[in-house]
């Protein structure tokens, strides 16, 4: 059955974590602790990198949250000084504050993810539209009327 970790089972674990990560010497951090340099090295390799990924996570989730809410209190700023710029009539200013606020919109959008960014298709102009409606239009060619139905769509759909 395998030993547990010693330093996991320590009362100062966060203390020496720290340590760890500071990159103190291991015979200081044993000293200082009242633990192996060997179990300080066990500890390193095989414990540490998983605490270090949870903590990236967690700063990570930190700074969006923290980027969300300065975006956020951008957006009710923008919109104060647009209220107050209706209201004294300064247009210009108004105009500032709207495009200012519509880009806060964009960009809490993007990070809420409300807001693809991608490559947008002009069906009308794709190769496989063009060549399908050929198809279609010479199939119809032996009716007429119908024909002339599908071509009066199709330019209604694309105008």
């Amino acid at each position: 059955m395998p030993r547990t970790c010693t330093i996991c089972r320590h009362e100062e674990r966060h203390e020496i974590d720290v340590a760890l990560v500071r990159r103190d010497p291991y015979r200081d951090i044993a000293r200082r602790f009242f633990v192996s340099r060997p179990a300080l090295a066990r500890h390193a390799k095989e414990h540490l990198p998983a605490l270090l990924i949870k903590a990236n996570s967690v700063e990570e989730a930190t700074h969006a949250d923290d980027l969300l809410r300065e975006v956020r209190d951008l957006q009710h700023r923008a919109l104060i000084i647009l209220d107050k710029a209706e209201a004294t009539g300064e247009l210009r200013t108004a105009l500032g504050a709207i495009r200012e606020a519509r880009g806060n919109l964009e960009l809490l959008g993007r990070l809420a993810g409300e807001l693809q960014e991608g490559q947008t298709i002009n069906l009308y102009l794709s190769p496989e539209w063009l060549e399908l409606r050929a198809v279609i239009i010479g199939a119809l060619e032996p009716f007429s009327e119908a024909r002339e139905a599908v071509l009066s769509a199709l330019r209604e759909g694309s105008g």
